[in-house]
C-alpha cells in the first residue's frame, strides 16, 4: 500500500518516517517541493516529495497533517476527487489562532460539531478516520512509554477504521474505537487536553490510556 501524507511540517514527516520504517512507499506532500526544509528531508530519508494533488494521487490511503485552519484548503489543493474511496486519516485539531488561556488551547469548533464532520462533508466520497490528533509528534512512531497508550479513533467506514487499527498497531499502539464520525466532538478536544500539561509544565511525554476492568 502506497502512503500519501497531505502536509510536511512536523506531525507528517513524523509520520512519514514511521510509514517509511513500516515498509510503506511513501510520498510527502507540500505546497512548496523547493522548500529548504523539504529537500533536506528528502535527501535525509529518501522519501519522496510532491504537490499535495500528486500526493493525493500517490496514496492508496492518505494522510492529512496539516493545521486545521487550511484543511479544507489543503483537500482543495489535492483534489477532492483524488480521495474518493480512499481512507484519509485525519490528524487535524481546529485550533484557533489565539493563544492558549492558562495553558487551554482556543477551538473554531464548538461540541456540537467537529473539524472531522466538516472535512467529511467537504469531500463526502472519502473515508475519514481520526487518529494521531490526541498526541504529539515525538510520541506518535513507536512511543517510549511506561505502558502501551490508546488512540481514540472514529468514522463512518468500519473497514475504513480497520485499516487504521492495523497500522496503529504496527506504530506501537492499542486502538479504541469510538464510533462514526459525531464521535470527534469529543476526540478532538482530547488535543486541548493534552496540551495543558505541555504549556504549564512544559511536560509534553505523555498520552491517554483507556483501563477496562
Amino acid at each position: 500500500m502506497k502512503i500519501g501524507i497531505i502536509g510536511s511540517g512536523p506531525v507528517g514527516q513524523v509520520l512519514a518516517r514511521g510509514f517509511k520504517n513500516e515498509g510503506y512507499s511513501v510520498m510527502l506532500g507540500t505546497r512548496n517541493t523547493s522548500k529548504e526544509e523539504v529537500v533536506k528531508f528528502n535527501k535525509e530519508t529518501g522519501i519522496a516529495i510532491g504537490t499535495f494533488e500528486e500526493t493525493a494521487k500517490f496514496g492508496d490511503l492518505v494522510v492529512l497533517a496539516t493545521k486545521g485552519d487550511v484543511a479544507e484548503d489543503a483537500i482543495t489543493l489535492a483534489g477532492i476527487d483524488n480521495l474518493s474511496g480512499k481512507v484519509v486519516i485525519d490528524t487535524t485539531n481546529p485550533i484557533d489562532a489565539a493563544p492558549p488561556t492558562n495553558g487551554v488551547l482556543s477551538y473554531f469548533t464548538s461540541l456540537n460539531g467537529s473539524l472531522m464532520e466538516a472535512l467529511q462533508k467537504f469531500a463526502p466520497e472519502a473515508k475519514f478516520v481520526k487518529a494521531f490528533n490526541s498526541v504529539g509528534n515525538n510520541l506518535m512512531y513507536k512511543p517510549a512509554l511506561s505502558s502501551t497508550p490508546t488512540m481514540f479513533i472514529c468514522g463512518n467506514d468500519e473497514e475504513a477504521k480497520q485499516t487504521v487499527t492495523k497500522i496503529l498497531d504496527s506504530f506501537g499502539w492499542e486502538t479504541e474505537d469510538m464510533g462514526k464520525a459525531e464521535s470527534a466532538r469529543a476526540i478532538e478536544p482530547l488535543c486541548m487536553l493534552w496540551c495543558i500539561t505541555g504549556f504549564t509544565k512544559n511536560d509534553w511525554s505523555h498520552a491517554f490510556k483507556l483501563l477496562k476492568a
